[in-house]
Order: C-alpha cells, then structure tokens, then sequence
C-alpha cells in the first residue's frame, strides 16, 4: 500500500513503462522503505530464525525479488492478451495481481529461512 501512495503522490519516473505503466521508481523507492521499515519493527518484536545482520539484507532480496514477480506478471498478462487474470476482483487485474509479488517473495523467503537453519 505504501508503494501505491508514494507512487501516487510523488511518482514521476516509470519503473517498467512496457510491462506496467502505472508503476513509478518513488512507488518502489516508498514500498522499499516501508518494508524495511516493518522488517525492523518485526525484528524487535519478535524472534527470528536468523541474525538481524542476516535478516535485512534477506528483505531486501525479498523485496527486489517480490517486485520482480510482480513485473513478470505483468508480461505473461500482456504476452497472453489479457488484462485481468480473473473475474474474481473486477477492477483489479484479477487474483493474480493481489499475490503475484507474495508468491514470489515467499519462495525466497523459504529459501532465505531453509539456508538458515541448515548452517
């Protein structure tokens, strides 16, 4: 959501303007430091699997990663033709566009969290 508003509000600069038009480099910068923000916050409040000096660099692969899956997305849509991948929320290019960028993150996530606990 704070990618969204800060977009919104001071987006100038286009992020992928071919893949998704709508997505600017201050929605990425704002959704960046509101993650890394709640990265922080989660690290105090609770205990983690790994060291902070693990965990952040870990959120901020997850978070490129998740705008990453999020952009291609976006092209497997384009690619097809179509502009929502479903019915199920008109208006909001479909279920896919809600999750696109936390199934990609959650698949580091694992990946980040597995590494951990093996060494």
């Amino acid at each position: 959501m704070s990618a969204y508003f800060a977009g919104r509000y001071y987006g100038k600069r286009k992020l992928a303007e071919q893949i998704s038009p709508k997505k600017t480099v201050e929605g990425f910068i704002g959704g960046f430091v509101a993650a890394m923000l709640a990265a922080v916050v989660l690290a105090l409040c609770v205990p983690l699997p790994l060291p902070l000096r693990h965990f952040l660099p870990l959120t901020v692969l997850v978070v490129i990663y998740a705008v990453i899956g999020d952009l291609w997305e976006s092209v497997l849509k384009r690619r097809a033709g179509i502009k929502d991948s479903s019915n199920i929320l008109p208006g909001h290019g479909g279920i896919l566009d809600r999750i696109d960028s936390w199934l990609s993150a959650m698949v580091l996530w694992a990946a980040g969290f597995l590494y951990a606990s093996l060494y």
